[in-house]
């Protein structure tokens, strides 16, 4: 049969491990972790989610008699002062060991305070912060690691010092235990005999695992964290190299359009230029990724009132918009690329020119919305890699592809010389306006056939 100390030993790290987890599920406590530099109010609100949660821990020791495993005063304080500095380890300590002070443990708050103060003058030693965090309870692994495969003395040193201060702050445990009366200090120990050799080490390493597997549960919750913020910024960046491709797309065609009406008609060219100023004061104002169907049709009136200087009577230009599209937001910039499309590959090379047409509705709570001309169509060698060529598909629906994660429907048909066809399903964004408009039954009906960008060419 094991013995009882080790028993209690086992169930301590657990606890610990318990508490830890417990913690790392408020947002504040999570928040506090994420950074080094902390305002007054974090520091005081980590001391006493410390406190709250480790003092705790003491009282229930105190009021049942026998759960002695649930006591991790002493290991409550040092992570206060490990993780928080100087004064979340003071007030911590402190207050942790107020239910043992009321228990008559009076050498609990002068061990309690030392230990998170020593905590956290090894926290001002460490070269990086970072350094804090890696401590590690298989220090015969990571010593190995740093010293002989890193060759990264100083980290080395500062985990074999990490190591020896928790081993310091055991020993000056035990030392007040056996110097004192027992009631005066709570330590792990066999009632009324002398504790085996080998079950004091284990007492010690408990203690170290008691530190340290916290550590690496909040540490393993950090990296998340900056795993998705990482992810985030790399989406943010995807977007916006992806919207300077198709903006200098738009005004290289644009001006080259005016450079030719310049000399023939300067008059059409005024025009032009007074729209695209126009256009351009948008986009410079523009900063979201995501603005209102109406908005966006604004926008396309422009830009075609722009073709149609160039064009003349052979541009024709059709919408069929219903009134619940048009606060639907749909991602900037999205149908001005599908309209040049059809102008440049369909009704350009079209001798007596064509139409474009551009349908929206809401429908099994969705917006669907389409881009159709009735001209020369996509050429056969083309079809293959409709979405590879050319930067205003591509960019399309790599954006879409970023913005949407997938939950959208994007596909193009076209018969020879009877135009093409670019049909989109776009998804409602939580919190928008769209959102609220349709039911979260009809939004699971609408996405089933989401997430495919497809070329259906005939």
């Amino acid at each position: 049969m094991p013995d009882p100390l080790l028993v209690t030993l086992l169930i301590k790290v657990g606890v610990a491990a318990a508490i830890a987890s417990f913690l790392i599920r408020f947002r504040f406590f999570s928040r506090a972790l994420m950074t080094e530099e902390r305002t007054y109010r974090q520091r005081l609100l980590l001391a006493l989610s410390f406190a709250l949660v480790f003092g705790a821990s003491v009282g229930v020791r105190i009021v049942t008699k026998s759960y002695q495993a649930a006591d991790l005063g002493l290991e409550g304080s040092f992570l206060a002062g490990l993780i928080g500095g100087y004064l979340v380890a003071l007030v911590a300590g402190v207050l942790i060991s107020i239910p043992a002070l009321i228990n008559g443990e009076f050498f609990t708050v002068i061990l309690f305070a030392g230990c998170a103060v020593a905590a956290a003058l090894l926290r001002d030693i460490a070269s990086d912060p970072e350094d804090v965090w890696q401590i590690s309870p298989f220090f015969d692994r990571s010593l190995f690691r740093l010293y002989l495969v890193e060759r990264d003395y100083p980290r080395a040193g500062f985990h074999l010092l990490a190591l020896s201060v928790i081993f310091a702050v055991e020993f000056s445990r035990q030392i007040i235990a056996q110097l004192f009366e027992p009631r005066y200090l709570f330590v792990l120990r066999p009632a009324g005999q002398p504790i085996d050799k080998w079950l004091l080490f284990g007492t010690y390493l408990a203690t170290l695992f008691a530190i340290t597997i916290p550590l690496k549960i909040w540490n393993n919750q950090r990296n998340e964290s900056k795993l998705k913020e990482q992810n985030t910024l790399l989406m943010e960046a995807k977007l916006e190299a992806l919207s300077r491709q198709i903006n200098p797309h738009f005004l290289f065609n644009t001006l080259n359009s005016v450079s030719s009406l310049i000399r023939i008609n300067p008059d059409q060219a005024r025009k032009v230029v007074y729209r695209l100023s126009h256009i351009l004061r948008r986009l410079l104002r523009q900063q979201e990724h995501f603005v209102p169907l109406r908005e966006e049709m604004s926008f396309i009136d422009d830009y075609l009132a722009i073709e149609g200087v160039r064009f003349g009577e052979k541009l024709r230009f059709e919408k069929r918009i219903e009134e619940g599209a048009l606060d639907w937001p749909v991602p900037s910039m999205l149908l001005q690329p599908l309209i040049e499309n059809c102008i440049k590959h369909g009704i350009g090379n079209k001798i007596e020119g064509g139409s474009i047409l551009i349908e929206a509705a809401v429908r099994a709570g969705a917006l669907a919305l389409t881009v159709s001309d009735d001209g020369v169509g996509i050429r056969e060698e083309d079809r293959p890699r409709i979405f590879e060529k050319g930067i205003g598909l591509s960019n399309t629906n790599q954006r879409l592809q970023v913005l949407y994660a997938g939950r959208f429907r994007f596909s193009v048909s076209s018969e020879p010389s009877r135009g093409a066809r670019f049909r989109l399903e776009l998804p409602a964004l939580p919190g928008s306006i769209a959102a609220e408009s349709y039911s979260p039954r009809a939004a699971r009906d609408g996405e089933g056939d989401m997430g495919r960008s497809t070329s259906r060419l005939r």
